[in-house]
């Protein structure tokens, strides 16, 4: 029988000082979300008046910073605006960092943060004229893999929490589990051609050679997406986070759609599966057992 992701709800109230959580690790690990209804990060007045979607560029749905890189990436903010921009964005990040830190201390997050991000525009702001494709259409249930930077296994998780100063939730769907996800869409993929990891990082389209799970990854997000009857019919179900709740998942896990709000927050940390407690139940090891080869 196919079941749908596992929501566990925690009454976590506080960014600092959280007591390691196994609980809550097993749940993330084996596909789970866990969402925290009262662990609200604070934004000053000042802040909260930057709140406007023009404040990212055209180009990118995120204003970002990342580890060992000056400055922020993606606003058309300048000057003192810019500057309480970056410091938000960084303020949010060592509340990501101390939260995971005490709540998970072997994943280290501090050492595997790769990038934080704050995204002002609405779910379907199509304010910048260009029009989206169905591959990056996040109202679409998929896990996350990246095209440009393959992860060999690594697990990516992410600390989402939800700013708008008003009411609005951001909406999600969650759906089927990893496992039976992969089970109904790997007969539909195929190898890597001889040479081809090779080629497109010579080529710099990737940062490193692309591995057979990155490859079949990058498959199951195109299928799951690509698949309109699939995104109408699967078990899922909606899940509204309102402002104040922050919430936690392995996205390379998790079968996720974003179908509404506004103001929010994200960190993203890529573990290596050495600091991982459940091995067995990560993407690659799920991958392994059904093709019954190794991949990474």
């Amino acid at each position: 029988m196919r079941t749908v992701t596992e929501i566990t709800t925690s009454s976590l109230d506080a960014w600092h000082d959280q007591q390691p959580a196994p609980a809550l690790q097993s749940a993330i690990e084996r596909g789970g979300v866990v969402t925290c209804p009262s662990l609200a990060f604070a934004v000053s007045d000042a802040e909260r008046a930057l709140f406007d979607a023009s404040l990212a560029d055209d180009k990118r749905k995120s204003i970002y910073i990342r580890p060992g890189r000056d400055g922020i990436t993606g606003t058309t903010a300048t000057g003192a605006t810019r500057d309480t921009v970056a410091r938000m964005i960084e303020r949010y990040a060592d509340a990501s960092h101390a939260l995971v830190d005490g709540l998970f201390p072997g994943y280290r997050a501090r050492s595997h943060a790769t990038g934080t991000s704050f995204r002002p525009r609405a779910i379907g702001d199509m304010s910048s004229g260009r029009a989206l494709s169905w591959r990056k259409d996040d109202t679409r249930l998929h896990v996350d893999a990246f095209p440009s930077n393959p992860t060999h296994g690594d697990r990516i998780l992410r600390v989402f929490s939800n700013v708008h100063p008003t009411t609005l939730a951001r909406g999600w769907r969650v759906g089927e589990t990893f496992a039976d996800m992969a089970e109904r869409f790997l007969p539909r993929t195929h190898g890597l051609p001889p040479g081809g990891a090779w080629l497109m990082y010579k080529l710099h389209i990737t940062k490193r050679p692309r591995s057979a799970y990155d490859h079949l990854m990058l498959q199951l997000h195109d299928l799951a997406k690509g698949d309109l009857d699939y995104q109408r019919t699967c078990p899922q179900r909606a899940v509204d986070f309102m402002p104040g709740t922050t919430w936690i998942c392995f996205s390379d896990q998790v079968m996720h759609a974003a179908m509404s709000g506004q103001f929010m927050f994200e960190q993203t940390y890529r573990l290596p599966l050495s600091v991982i407690a459940d091995v067995e139940a990560s993407p690659l090891r799920t991958l392994e057992r059904l093709t019954g080869r190794a991949l990474a």
